[in-house]
């Protein structure tokens, strides 16, 4: 009798059952992969979320998001540069980086002075308060940079940036 328990017990079997009694795979790390082992989207997807995760995790203090480190970034080294320069260099959709800037702003990282040129555009620039957290953020940033190469190693890290160069 014990054995059966033990056999249908769910709570530590990496198989549940399902309603019509076939078997559930839960164990992830069973799961299959086959012509996903050889995609190189699929590969570089799964690293970066993982790159993803462990900046977020490093920087979670100052509450700073990838995308949100990397305009800031732009900013303090071109200060001021219109939105559509930010954007287009970034690769951010427009609408997705005004609400992006929105956040900024109300946080007084950044700021935004009507371009004397064009009265449609803005230029952006580093408040005071940007400027300094944004060498905290680097610092920081510079800590998650040191997480990537101890997981994959210095070489394969410097291999792998330029591999990825010619997409920047």
């Amino acid at each position: 009798m014990t054995a059966s328990v033990a056999r249908t017990d769910t709570s530590t079997s990496p198989r549940k059952r399902a309603g019509n009694g076939a078997a559930l795979r839960e164990d992830v790390d069973d799961i299959g992969l086959d012509a996903l082992v050889g995609h190189a989207g699929y590969a570089v997807r799964r690293f970066q979320l993982w790159i993803f995760q462990d900046f977020i995790k490093t920087l979670g203090d100052v509450d700073i998001r990838p995308t949100q480190y990397s305009v800031l970034t732009v900013i303090g080294a071109n200060p001021g540069l219109s939105q559509m320069a930010v954007a287009k260099r970034l690769g951010i959709e427009r609408a997705r980086l005004v609400h992006l800037l929105d956040s900024l702003e109300q946080r007084r990282l950044v700021k935004r002075i009507k371009s004397k040129t064009d009265r449609r555009s803005h230029a952006l620039h580093l408040t005071a308060q940007g400027d300094t957290a944004l060498a905290k953020f680097k610092r920081l940033a510079a800590a998650h940079e040191r997480h990537v190469e101890e997981k994959i190693g210095k070489a394969n890290r410097e291999q792998l940036l330029q591999i990825l160069a010619c997409f920047t």
